[in-house]
């Protein structure tokens, strides 16, 4: 369930809201792993750069490459999938996450159940009550519970930190999307479907195998800047969303593309999107080949000192 709920945990950080040494070799891309991306050709005055983000990580682990500074200072505008800049946006958001036709985890699950996931949410410290969550879409519900697992204190996305670089340059920041149409994505998933999601996210928690596990072994990926291994821990396995990647991934990267044709025909954009984007046949770096561009990798490789 968490790599379904993190496409869109971005929303739930952004409104209300691991770490390993830099001498770890983990922590080390290899020589062709990157998140940032240069687009060029097909008819562009100047470059564009595409950036995958991941939408929580721990803050230790949310630093900017010296290349990454040097795009945001390059470029024109920053678009995000949504704009967080937004403040009349936000305000409204928390409207757009709740179910459809007052519907309840209540009616959409059985007592024993119902009983249970309540109980967990009671036990847990989450930043909204059981009796406000149990009217959002379940998988926004697991994103909070994902968000208390991280392995450490402080959490942030990468969306936060590229903006605060982008604002302290006077980059305008866009989105490519609105609240209401990511709301109206989790929307077409059936709310039954998320929410025995929900309850298996539960019954697995705390398990050798359950999403702690999942979720340590995509901060590593990321970290590694591995976008194959993203890709297979986003979509591949059968318990990620890969019934569901055309909703929450593919439609949406097409939508992206032919939106870019125009938006990178005009300025120099930094577009930075969740890295579960990037790859694959129907990725977005493949679909802007596809559409005539060079995308080439960037090094990002970031520089910690280390402790003394």
């Amino acid at each position: 369930m968490i790599r379904a709920g993190s496409v869109f945990l971005l929303t739930m950080l952004a409104i209300v809201g691991c770490a390993q040494k830099a001498n770890n070799k983990k922590d080390d891309p290899g020589p062709g792993n990157t998140l940032l991306w240069k687009i060029e050709g097909n008819g562009l005055q100047k470059p564009s750069w595409l950036f995958g983000t991941i939408h929580m990580l721990c803050k230790d682990d949310a630093e900017l490459s010296d290349n990454m500074k040097q795009v945001i200072s390059d470029c024109d505008v920053v678009y995000l999938e949504m704009d967080l800049d937004n403040i009349f946006e936000m305000m409204g958001a928390f409207s757009k996450l709740k179910m459809t036709g007052d519907t309840t985890l209540r009616q959409l699950l059985s007592e024993v159940d119902y009983a249970k996931v309540k109980s967990f949410f009671e036990k847990k410290s989450t930043l909204l009550p059981f009796s406000v969550l149990e009217t959002y879409k379940p998988m926004m519900a697991s994103s909070l519970l994902s968000e208390g697992e991280m392995p450490c204190e402080g959490a942030t996305s990468m969306e936060q930190i590229i903006m605060m670089a982008a604002k302290g340059k006077g980059k305008k920041i866009k989105g490519l999307e609105t609240m209401a149409q990511q709301a109206g994505f989790l929307d077409s998933i059936p709310y039954k479907y998320q929410a025995a999601e929900l309850v298996k996210y539960i019954d697995s928690s705390g398990t050798e195998n359950g999403d702690n596990k999942e979720m340590a072994e995509l901060f590593d990926a990321y970290r590694n800047q591995d976008l194959k291994r993203l890709e297979a821990l986003m979509v591949d396995s059968e318990a990620g969303m890969s019934s569901f990647a055309d909703i929450l991934l593919y439609n949406r990267n097409a939508t992206w593309v032919l939106k870019l044709k125009t938006l990178m025909a005009e300025k120099s954009l930094l577009v930075a999107v969740g890295a579960g984007h990037l790859p694959g046949n129907k990725g977005v770096i493949s679909l802007l080949r596809k559409a005539g561009y060079k995308v080439t990798p960037v090094e990002n490789k970031r520089i910690k000192t280390k402790e003394i």
